[in-house]
């Protein structure tokens, strides 16, 4: 008996030592699930800043895009105010439609190059820091 009149309870060595391992076993697990956890958020980290840039930079070509097309309706109502007659209308017209069409499809080209790039960045594997 110890001095307060209770027995002292002593843990026997083996369960000491089996304790002993499962916490270690428990910290290394820890420690790898951090670790791991740590490289994923890093991955993601690295892929939302790509997806960032792609996306800035279909966003700002779009923008540019738009631009070019209200700067060639506004030209093209400034001719067609200048026109002379109904036959000049219709080719300001024409011409206006034509070189639009030709835009539109480049600007489609240019559009799908840049969103098929951002797809195939976004599922490249990233490196691991």
């Amino acid at each position: 008996m110890n001095p307060n009149g209770r027995d002292q309870f002593e843990i026997p060595k083996e369960l000491r030592s089996m304790a002993e391992a499962g916490f270690e076993q428990a910290r290394k697990s820890f420690e790898r699930f951090m670790s791991g956890a740590q490289q994923a958020a890093s991955a993601l980290e690295g892929r939302s800043e790509a997806a960032r840039a792609n996306a800035k930079e279909l966003s700002a070509k779009a923008m540019g895009f738009a631009e070019k097309n209200v700067a060639a309706s506004l030209d093209h109502a400034q001719q067609l105010l200048q026109a002379k007659d109904l036959p000049d209308i219709m080719r300001i017209h024409s011409e206006y439609v034509q070189a639009q069409m030709r835009n539109l499809a480049e600007q489609a080209s240019e559009m799908a190059q840049a969103v098929s790039k951002a797809a195939m960045d976004a599922a490249k594997p990233s490196n691991p820091a």
